[in-house]
């Protein structure tokens, strides 16, 4: 079961991949309260294979399937804004909406004490957040058009975002439930920090650089927590599947 699900979640870590790799610039003004569609290339139906009605997919995994490609197609939309400040919040939302979700299905499914405290913690946190971004996007339209830096703030959060969608499509496909949102959420955590690093270097507005240094804070403790569980628990599979992932990379 193990083996066949980490197929599952290859094929659809390599879509995730190729989608995130050149975001589009969005050219025309958009509002917080407007959607803006994402660029044609990185829709939902090219981007994401819609597994859900895959029988070889395990209940848990069709939630975790779902939740990563509604965080996938609102992270892509956020990506497209011009003003770097009102991408990192867009974008950051639908990052933070995604851990939130995640934490719900660990709670459904999960049953180690830690994982399931991470969990609530998790939503404590993340949902205080998420309205703080709501709120300052309610007053902060994104920019008619695309900023000096833009592009290279647009490249450096598809960046992030390939690596962060791989390992996480990875790590959900474990059969064992807290150890798949363990695997899944430390990705998702280190992409987070990730996102903050590229809204410092980009950002101008001083609430978003706060928020920015306030993620990196409050998630890299939480990032040492999942990684420290997940050598204690993990399997000899998983640590061979990681020497992989590494000598690949590297080669």
């Amino acid at each position: 079961m193990y083996h066949r699900s980490a197929l599952i979640a290859a094929s659809v870590a390599a879509a995730f991949a190729l989608s995130a790799c050149q975001p589009t610039p969005e050219n025309t003004e958009a509002t917080p309260t407007e959607e803006v569609m994402p660029p044609a290339e990185v829709t939902k139906s090219d981007s994401v294979p819609d597994m859900a009605d895959d029988e070889q997919m395990t209940d848990m995994l069709k939630d975790y399937t779902k939740s990563m490609t509604k965080m996938h197609d609102e992270m892509m939309v956020g990506m497209g804004y011009n003003d770097p400040d009102t991408a990192f919040a867009k974008s950051m939302l639908g990052h933070h909406r995604g851990a939130v979700d995640m934490a719900k299905i660990e709670l459904k499914y999960g049953t180690d004490v830690a994982m399931l405290q991470l969990a609530q913690e998790v939503i404590n946190a993340q949902q205080l957040e998420i309205d703080i971004m709501n709120k300052w996007l309610a007053s902060h339209p994104d920019a008619a058009n695309p900023k000096p830096e833009t592009p290279a703030m647009q490249q450096a959060y598809a960046d992030s975002m390939d690596a962060m969608h791989s390992k996480m499509m990875a790590g959900i496909a474990d059969p064992i439930p807290d150890m798949a949102f363990a695997r899944g959420m430390l990705p998702h955590h280190v992409g987070a920090v990730d996102m903050a690093m590229v809204q410092l270097k980009y950002g101008k507005d001083k609430e978003m650089r706060q928020l920015a240094q306030d993620i990196i804070d409050a998630q890299q403790p939480e990032i040492e927590v999942l990684q420290d569980w997940t050598a204690t628990y993990g399997t000899n599979d998983e640590l061979l599947e990681d020497e992989a992932e590494e000598m690949a990379e590297a080669s």
